[in-house]
């Protein structure tokens, strides 16, 4: 709502002059900003995911953040909530249907065909780092553009596949310093599951007048997500439901029994649950979570196999594998179990300056000593030395170089000792030599 102050305005005669208040901007609903004081947790997961994506073999495939609408419509199935409920789609200028993407895995797999991926050596493993969109209701940890990680291994139908990818999972939280539990469970195939989810439907039809209006609409829709409702009513329902892995077919079976062996062969605790799903359509046999230890409302990641999602966007017959995990509930977790995360690295230089002309020479040092990978600091806008000398005690820099008139007229530079406050001066020619030397020294007096 806007109101109007009057003002007077000598250059207007003293006539009246309407100035309008301006709302200030907001973020969109079930978005949020990260600020820098929460990008050292951020950059630590993101490390962290680029070494283990290093270390198994992974490489990087970004896809955009815009795909055509009906890619995801095919892929993740038209009657599960995601294209449903969740999806941001449009019409654009030239009269496309597009959506954000919601999910990583129908982009890549996408791009493993439009690029030739399958010409590959075999198989091939991909990793993603980067936001999604989902028009889901807000909540704490739960936003409508999130952040994921995710790791694709496409090319392999072997249970060595699926063994692999849930021990990288596990070694990636490792890496974090956070206590995880793992749960498995089978979801068959095509020859399978039609036999189990009829076994569903007829369970749950005669409980259907005490089902939420979701789970109505699943009934007939996506019975598997029966077993996935958040409505507590309807979860003490699935408890009693028929258990997917007693309706596995004979190839399926043997996957899922050759999986478990190569688990308990490494020694692996996870927990069998067999009402475990995914919420969408492309999923076959294997499907995981992975909780925090206190197995809170959200898993911190979660994949599966989907063997058939390649050929049916139209591809060569490819069996694949993935997981993904929610940057913001991996960052909250982290922050909840109160885990030491490596701060950013202090500088070790700074340079104060007083007046115009030793500024312009600060500035030009300022390069140099960063092209010799020396880390500064500075703060050229401030005048005072006093405050720049209280900034360099506030980054706890070793040494603080000094420039002022006198220095300018001399040709030299004011070296000031920050542990003792010994000041020494240095030819402004020799600095950057003499900083190194330095440095090099109190290294050494350190590791001694």
């Amino acid at each position: 709502m806007s109101s109007d102050k009057k003002i007077n305005d000598p250059s207007a005669d003293n006539e009246v002059v309407k100035v309008k208040k301006i709302s200030p901007p907001q973020l969109v609903r079930g978005m949020h900003d990260i600020l820098p004081a929460e990008w050292p947790w951020w950059n630590f997961v993101m490390s962290e995911v680029t070494d283990l994506a290093l270390v198994y073999g992974f490489q990087r495939l970004e896809t955009p953040a815009l795909e055509k609408t009906s890619l995801f419509t095919r892929a993740i199935g038209a009657a599960t909530d995601v294209v449903e409920k969740e999806m941001y789609s449009f019409v654009d200028q030239s009269g496309d249907h597009l959506s954000l993407r919601p999910e990583y895995t129908a982009g890549l797999a996408r791009a493993y065909i439009e690029h030739g991926l399958h010409t590959w050596p075999q198989p091939v493993k991909i990793f993603s780092l980067g936001p999604l969109w989902r028009h889901e209701r807000p909540q704490a940890g739960r936003y409508r553009q999130f952040w994921q990680l995710d790791f694709e291994i496409l090319g392999e139908a072997s249970a060595t596949a699926d063994c692999q990818l849930i021990l990288a999972a596990v070694a990636l939280f490792e890496s974090l310093h956070l206590p995880i539990t793992v749960q498995i469970n089978s979801v068959g195939c095509s020859v399978c599951r039609p036999a189990y989810k009829q076994a569903l439907q007829d369970y749950y039809r005669t409980k259907r007048s005490v089902l939420c209006e979701d789970c109505k609409r699943r009934l007939t829709k996506n019975p598997l997500r029966l077993l996935d409702c958040k409505i507590e009513e309807d979860r003490e329902l699935a408890k009693q439901a028929p258990q997917l892995v007693d309706y596995l077919c004979e190839p399926c079976n043997a996957h899922f029994v050759k999986l478990l062996e190569y688990l308990d062969e490494v020694e692996l605790v996870y927990q069998l649950n067999p009402y475990l799903v995914r919420g969408l359509d492309y999923y076959t046999r294997t499907v995981f979570e992975v909780w925090g230890a206190d197995e809170g409302k959200s898993a911190l990641a979660a994949g599966g196999r989907y063997d058939n999602l390649i050929a049916e966007l139209g591809g060569q017959p490819t069996p694949a594998i993935g997981f993904a995990g929610g940057l913001e509930r991996i960052v909250a977790e982290l922050k909840t179990r109160q885990v030491g995360i490596p701060l950013p690295s202090s500088p070790d230089i700074f340079l104060a300056c007083l007046g115009d002309t030793a500024r312009k020479k600060a500035i030009k040092l300022f390069e140099d000593l960063r092209r010799r990978g020396i880390k500064t600091a500075e703060s050229f806008t401030k005048e005072g030395l006093k405050s720049q000398l209280e900034i360099a005690n506030r980054l706890q820099v070793k040494f603080t170089l000094v420039i002022g008139q006198k220095e300018l007229s001399d040709g030299t530079i004011i070296v000031r000792d920050m542990e003792n406050g010994i000041q020494e001066i240095v030819d402004f020619n020799k600095v950057v030599e003499e900083v190194q030397k330095r440095l090099v020294a109190r290294e050494a007096d350190t590791l001694a």
